[in-house]
Formats: C-alpha cells, sequence, structure tokens
C-alpha cells in the first residue's frame, strides 16, 4: 500500500533585512519641540550672561540679591516671580540723593530725614526713645501719632525671645493707657514698632520695649492678624534681610468728621499707614501704604499701596522735613508700581 504524502502548506518567503520601524510623527515632533526649546534655553543664558556683563557694578549687586532671595527661600526656584522682581528692579521709582539722612541733632539712627512735623496747630506730640524705635505720642489721643524704627539684615538662625506676657503703662506719657483699657473692647492691642522685627535686630530688653502702651493702637483682629502682620514680615524677613537696612514710620490716621472710642474712651483710628524707605547706590526709594480699620482677611498689602501725600493729608505730618524739598517732593508723590 503506497504512503501517503503529507501536504505541507508552502513557506513564506522572508526578507533577510528586518523592516525598519518608521517614527510617528508625534515622535518627531516631540523631538523637535525639544531641540527648539533646548536652543531657546540657550540663547536666553547667553543673552542673561552678556546683559549681566553690561551691568553697573550697584546693579549687578541687586541682581545678584535677587537671585540668592530665589535660590534660598522659594521651596523651587520661580521664573515667573523673579522676572516681576527684576522688572520691578529695573523700573523703580527711585530719587538720586546721597546727603545726610539722618537729620540734625543728636536723634537715634531709626530715624529717617528728620523728626514728622506737626502741621495742625494746637497738637502737642510727645517724643519718646526707645532702645529699637522712637515715638511721636499724642497724650490727648492715647494714641502714638507715628513710629519711627530701622531694621537690616540679621542671620537666619537668630533666636528670638519668648513673646512677652504683658503689656506696660509707659509712665513717661501723661495719658499713661493701661492694658486693661483695652480688655473686652473687641479690639486688639495693635503694635505699631513691631515686636518681632525689633526682637530680631535689637534683642530681647527692646523686645520687651515695644509692649509698652505708648506704642499701641486699637485694631480690629482682622487687620492686625492680617494685611498689618504681612506686612511686617515683609519688612523683617524680605525687605530688611535683601536690602541690607530699611527704615519704616507707621501710625494711625483719624477721622476729621467721626470719632469713635472704646468704653475706656481711647479714640479708635478708621486707619492707619506705613511708609518704608530703603536707601541703595545713592539713591531713595519709598513704598507706602494705607489700610482700613476694617481691612478684611483677604485683603492683601498690594491692596494698600498709596504715596505719602495722601498719608500726610490724612494724619496733618510731615515727612522727612530735614530732606532738601526737591527730594521730598519727588518721593512723597510716587504710588509704587507694585511691592518691592
Amino acid at each position: 500500500m503506497a504512503a501517503r504524502q503529507r501536504k505541507t502548506a508552502p513557506r513564506k518567503a522572508t526578507s533577510s533585512r528586518r523592516k525598519t520601524a518608521v517614527p510617528s510623527r508625534k515622535a518627531t515632533s516631540s523631538r523637535r519641540r525639544r531641540r527648539l526649546t533646548s536652543l531657546l534655553l540657550v540663547l536666553v543664558i547667553v543673552a542673561a550672561g552678556i546683559f549681566y556683563a553690561l551691568q553697573k557694578p550697584e546693579r549687578k549687586d541687586d541682581i545678584n540679591r535677587l537671585l540668592h532671595k530665589q535660590l534660598t527661600r522659594a521651596k523651587r526656584f520661580n521664573a515667573t516671580e523673579l522676572a516681576r522682581e527684576l522688572w520691578l528692579l529695573f523700573h523703580r521709582d527711585a530719587v538720586k540723593y546721597d546727603g545726610d539722612i539722618s537729620g540734625s541733632g543728636e536723634l537715634p539712627s531709626h530715624i529717617f530725614g528728620g523728626l514728622p512735623v506737626v502741621t495742625a496747630e494746637g497738637r502737642d506730640i510727645l517724643v519718646l526713645h526707645n532702645l529699637g524705635y522712637s515715638v511721636g505720642y499724642d497724650d490727648e489721643r492715647k494714641n502714638p501719632a507715628w513710629v519711627a524704627y530701622r531694621l537690616f539684615t540679621v542671620s537666619d538662625d537668630i533666636s528670638i525671645a519668648e513673646r512677652p506676657g504683658q503689656f506696660n503703662v509707659d509712665f513717661r506719657s501723661t495719658a499713661q493707657v493701661r492694658s486693661e483699657d483695652y480688655t473686652g473692647s473687641g479690639f486688639d492691642r495693635g503694635h505699631m514698632a513691631p515686636n518681632y522685627a525689633i526682637a530680631r535686630c535689637y534683642g530681647p530688653a527692646a523686645q520687651i520695649e515695644t509692649f509698652l502702651m505708648t506704642n499701641i493702637s486699637p485694631q480690629r483682629h482682622a487687620l492686625n492678624a492680617g494685611v498689618w502682620k504681612e506686612v511686617e514680615m515683609l519688612e523683617a524677613k524680605d525687605y530688611a534681610q535683601n536690602l541690607e537696612e530699611i527704615w519704616v514710620f507707621c501710625g494711625p490716621i483719624f477721622s476729621p468728621t467721626r470719632l469713635r472710642e472704646l468704653p475706656s474712651g481711647i479714640p479708635i483710628p478708621d486707619s492707619f499707614y506705613k511708609i518704608v524707605i530703603d536707601k541703595q547706590h545713592g539713591a531713595l526709594r519709598v513704598i507706602a501704604f494705607i489700610f482700613s480699620q476694617n481691612s478684611s482677611s483677604k485683603t492683601t498689602a498690594a491692596d494698600g499701596l498709596c504715596c505719602v501725600d495722601d498719608i500726610e493729608a490724612a494724619t496733618g505730618l510731615d515727612f522727612f522735613p530735614e530732606l532738601p524739598e526737591e527730594i521730598q517732593a519727588q518721593l512723597e508723590s510716587v504710588v509704587p508700581k507694585g511691592l518691592w
């Protein structure tokens, strides 16, 4: 019997070469984008290097300061924030002046441009000097009219004493306001010279002096713990640390037509002001704020930007009286474009 032949399917011819994979359009486009991004980054770095090399030494110091701030304070490098600060640096409203800023007489170093002058007749101001700040106290209103202090760069690891446990009567004043005069009023005992910043720069004894009642004004809690504290932290941890030193004036603003009082008879301010001065490379600049007593928890520092002229009109005070008139006029009329 003849054996059956098994039918086998013919083998398909195979190419001796493997097929080469053709890259997809998506992969090709992605590679092009990466190359373009890398090229742009190189061009930006080269342009930035040329730009930096062409700057004056003092401007290089400013740029170095901003870079150091970004690299050490931020959790990650923030190019947008750096660009904003560089823009403000090159467009800042600085006034050229390299003369005396201390004023006449033996004034403490924390008073900039002389003692503020009262422009309204019949208003007496008692000037009190402390270790870390000075006060122009209004005994009639039982509030400071102005408080002046100077902050400067300190080590980041400096230790701060615990917050003192009590406020103290300042027996140098006639009003002799007590801490109990605020109890149950619904208002905080609002520091003008900030306890934290003064402690950082001047130590525990100076910190205790910030708890004198001549440094205190009635503030609603939302203001005191909100935007007022925000600006205090800007002064201590940002401006003073990065600008080497700053000078500050602050105080209350009262309504000329309506005077409210605590149950103890202490007048309640309608708003508060701050003036911060920076002196760099033979130039001065100022950033000023006014914050309403009714500021909410959503109010930001930028919401309060104003010019010194506005503060002088509202308070009846003349700031920097011992600077040349033309310098005063330039400094006091500028509304900052943004926060420093």
